[in-house]
């Protein structure tokens, strides 16, 4: 079955696809968008905890990373936090600011995808869900679909299937076989903002299972002061996820477990406490299991004041950069968001169309951009969708 042509094809019913093919609609384009899963949104409606940290106010190109860091500057100028926040207040969706910056639904991120589907369906954006796309090709300046049995044909076609994070949600690397089929080039994707796990000397951490500390982690020169999460595999929390992004196999991470510490307060505590242990000096500073744990590993039995000034300064060293030696990370099964995609290199990053390929365009997470945690990869996808939204 062959139905009449449409406009422009948008592949990808998540954050990025619906705004797309809603503000192309907006424009008179006469849209089609295909999800191969039966319910649109669904990374969205389990983000934030089910309440969909939908931007970040803080949102700067510096907070994205990418094989060139300047592209995302221009999507990200053009459709603000406080566009999105008042696409939301439009619709008399409730919201509050959290930490650094992080906006959430005071309800439930239900209430996002209803608002996108509402203007969707104001734009007369058609929406197909449930099919495989079987197939697709380009001939004669037209792009045509096999979705399921039925075939569509559209002057446009936009790539907005995500990365392959969550796959247990439907997600695949069908974005980048497609590029790839198109000629554009990919850049090798990892698992970002994801838990990292132990091994070897540091697995004696993973008895520490469940107990969180707020920290700085670094991982080469990106450092982040947030909380981190033992876990039965390894580290955790929104620092250790932030710095996953930039975590290289083989590299190590290094925490400072207590930043707000001034320096030489061990030799100070030893001046004003000296029959004190290291192991209850620790332990008013940080949950007992891991002050007991610290203690342990840094090997100071006895009282404070029976230390050598070196011994607790080379301590308190020590705890400033703690190094752990990650054997890898829980992989796109806990992934949040994907690192690396579709090469920005082949891309207008004005319009997000391909440069060798008229009329085919990327947006979203299937394109080299990744935010940090906290609604930038939410903004990325509202600002690259309009981005091409706009030119169809």
């Amino acid at each position: 079955m062959t139905t009449s042509p449409y406009d422009a094809i948008v592949l990808g019913a998540g954050a990025a696809g619906l705004m797309c093919a809603a503000v192309a609609g907006q424009r008179g384009k006469r849209v089609l968008l295909l999800d191969h899963a039966d319910q649109v949104g669904k990374k969205i409606l389990i983000s934030g905890g089910g309440r969909c940290n939908f931007t970040n106010v803080n949102t700067a190109p510096d907070r994205f990373l990418s094989a060139n860091p300047h592209f995302a500057k221009s999507a990200l100028a053009r459709y603000t936090p406080a566009d999105f926040i008042a696409l939301v207040e439009r619709h008399g969706i409730a919201y509050h600011e959290k930490t650094l910056g992080q906006l959430f639904c005071d309800g439930s991120a239900k209430a996002i995808v209803a608002m996108l589907l509402a203007e969707a369906a104001a734009a007369g954006v058609e929406i197909r869900t449930g099919q495989p796309v079987r197939a697709v090709d380009h001939a004669d300046g037209r792009f045509r679909v096999q979705f399921g049995e039925a075939s569509f044909s559209a002057t446009a076609l936009v790539i907005a299937t995500g990365g392959p994070s969550i796959p247990k949600m439907g997600a695949t690397g069908f974005a980048y076989d497609l590029a790839r089929q198109f000629g554009l080039k990919v850049v090798e994707p990892r698992p970002a903002l994801v838990p990292l796990t132990l091994g070897g000397d540091d697995v004696l951490f993973r008895e520490l299972s469940g107990i969180a500390a707020p920290v700085e982690a670094r991982a080469g020169k990106a450092a982040f002061r947030e909380a981190a999460l033992f876990t039965h595999r390894g580290l955790s929390g929104p620092a250790i996820l932030q710095v996953s992004s930039y975590w290289r196999h083989g590299e190590p991470v290094t925490i400072n477990l207590l930043p707000d510490a001034p320096p030489g307060w061990l030799l100070e505590a030893k001046r004003t406490r000296p029959q004190a242990t290291l192991r209850a000096t620790l332990g008013a500073l940080l949950p007992d299991r891991l002050a007991e744990t610290l203690a342990e590993r840094l090997a100071l039995p006895g009282e404070l004041g029976a230390q050598t000034d070196r011994k607790l300064a080379d301590a308190e060293a020590r705890l400033k950069r703690w190094v752990f030696h990650p054997n890898g990370t829980e992989g796109f099964a806990k992934a949040e968001v994907t690192v690396g995609g579709i090469s920005t290199v082949g891309l207008s990053s004005q319009t997000m169309v391909a440069k060798t390929v008229p009329n085919l365009y990327a947006v979203g997470e299937a394109v080299d951009v990744t935010g940090w945690l906290g609604g930038y990869n939410f903004q990325w996808a509202w600002a690259s969708g309009h981005a091409a939204g706009q030119v169809i």
